[in-house]
């Protein structure tokens, strides 16, 4: 298995945890503003102070926004920084009490990940965090925190979503009627009206009379077939003008782009090199046969580490680049020599995926890219990758593809909201005492 592809529900508890550089350092560093710190609540006798609060609520702040959920402001921003720290600290108990524990090797690996995502070395990750007040300690201690949450949501969270068939046989139907405005299933009426390379203007305004002669019949509900019998020079005149029921993916974008706003029963009139093509759409409907873009890329990845750091093995990828670039050098042939994924041996072809199958940092910088192009190198949690798009495509998804596809998306959408369910759960069970409030 080639190192970019994932686990998802990893990310997906990190995503809820909205844990980044800027929240490490705001929830590690020690707040400043007050002059005293006191102690604001007590969740099985581990107490959480003034400061933790004042140093969470930018945090929750930044998240909500991001979310574009209402931010609370004031008085209500801490009290809502308080209660995610109570919630918290109830969880890191729960997880105490269930003898989770985190190893030094995942703390390492955590650490690398955030350096990697701010797209910086673990030195400089080091250096930044000192320049805001925090310490690698107390950015590991948090770390911990995080990755124990982290677990003790594996463990018990996924296990609770309940996904029915009659949900999914809904989200199949929705996957299925959006597809009308993506790829459906079209018939046509056509009658060309075929233009000579080298007719004179005359000539083509005479044929365009003609042309408008044919969308006027039609217009008024004449027969297709005998209009196109007696107007057009397309070979769809003996078989009454209709060009099949077929998806819009195989008519020329021309027609697609030209019928696109039409209803059925209605024609327009378009110009192309041949000629003038009079349309009419007989049928538009969902495709009986669905479709998911798939994209072949292929990379190069470097792994920092021993002589090789982060910088240095950027600092390789975009003089491979340069040289591909130039045709100096062949990708296929540098993958094969350098790549340090399984890939490599096939000149770092990763062949057709779909979307998912890679983590969110690589994806999102291949989706970007035309077929062909090149990004610069990137930084990801398994090292530095020089990407590459191949080829894409529209691949047929299969039943229970779909449905999959679609128990999928709807375990994502629930996951939130069972997340918080459980977490308020561990919460009612603890014992909270509320001292002096957050200011």
């Amino acid at each position: 298995m080639n190192m970019v592809f994932f686990k998802p529900w990893f990310f997906v508890v990190w995503a809820l945890m909205g844990f980044t550089l800027d929240a490490a350092a705001q929830t590690s560093s020690n707040n400043k503003t007050g002059s005293r710190d006191f102690i604001v609540a007590v969740v099985d006798a581990v107490p959480i102070t003034n400061h933790e609060v004042m140093s969470r609520a930018p945090q929750l702040q930044e998240q909500l926004k991001q979310q574009g959920r209402l931010v609370p402001q004031g008085e209500s921003l801490l009290k809502a920084a308080l209660e995610r720290l109570i919630v918290e600290k109830a969880l890191l108990q729960h997880a105490k009490e269930n003898g989770i524990v985190v190893e030094e090797d995942a703390i390492d690996q955590a650490e690398q990940r955030l350096a990697a995502q701010s797209q910086i070395s673990l030195a400089e990750l080091h250096k930044r965090l000192k320049a805001q007040g925090t310490s690698p300690e107390r950015l590991r201690q948090n770390l911990r925190e995080q990755l124990v949450l982290q677990r003790l949501t594996e463990r018990n969270v996924p296990g609770r979503i309940r996904i029915s068939e009659v949900e999914i046989d809904q989200a199949v139907r929705q996957r299925q009627n959006a597809s009308i405005d993506t790829n459906p299933d079209m018939e046509l009426g056509h009658i060309l009206v075929a233009v000579p390379e080298k007719a004179s203007p005359s000539e083509v305004a005479a044929l365009q009379i003609k042309a408008q002669t044919a969308l006027a019949q039609l217009k008024r509900g004449d027969d297709l077939a005998r209009v196109a019998k007696e107007f057009s020079n397309a070979a769809e005149r003996d078989t009454g003008g209709l060009m099949g029921l077929r998806p819009a993916s195989r008519y020329p974008s021309l027609f697609v782009d030209a019928t696109k706003s039409l209803s059925e029963g209605d024609t327009t009139l378009v110009r192309s090199g041949a000629g003038f093509h009079v349309l009419k759409l007989i049928t538009k409907r969902a495709s009986s046969v669905l479709t998911m873009t798939q994209t072949r890329p292929r990379h190069i990845l470097l792994r920092p580490g021993g002589q090789l750091s982060q910088t240095a093995a950027r600092a390789q990828l975009a003089q491979y680049k340069r040289q591909i670039e130039s045709g100096r050098s062949d990708f296929a042939k540098l993958a094969r020599e350098h790549s340090q994924d399984a890939s490599g041996a096939d000149g770092g072809d990763l062949g057709w995926v779909s979307s998912g199958m890679f983590v969110p940092e690589f994806e999102e910088v291949m989706n970007k890219l035309q077929i062909g192009e090149m990004a610069d190198p990137l930084v990801s949690r398994f090292g530095v990758h020089l990407i590459q798009v191949l080829e894409r495509r529209e691949a047929p998804i299969s039943e229970r593809e779909l449905r999959d596809l679609a128990r999928s998306g709807l375990r994502d959408k629930k996951f939130d909201e069972t997340y918080q369910l459980w977490a308020q759960e561990v919460r009612g069970r603890a014992y909270v005492e509320y001292r002096d409030p957050p200011q």
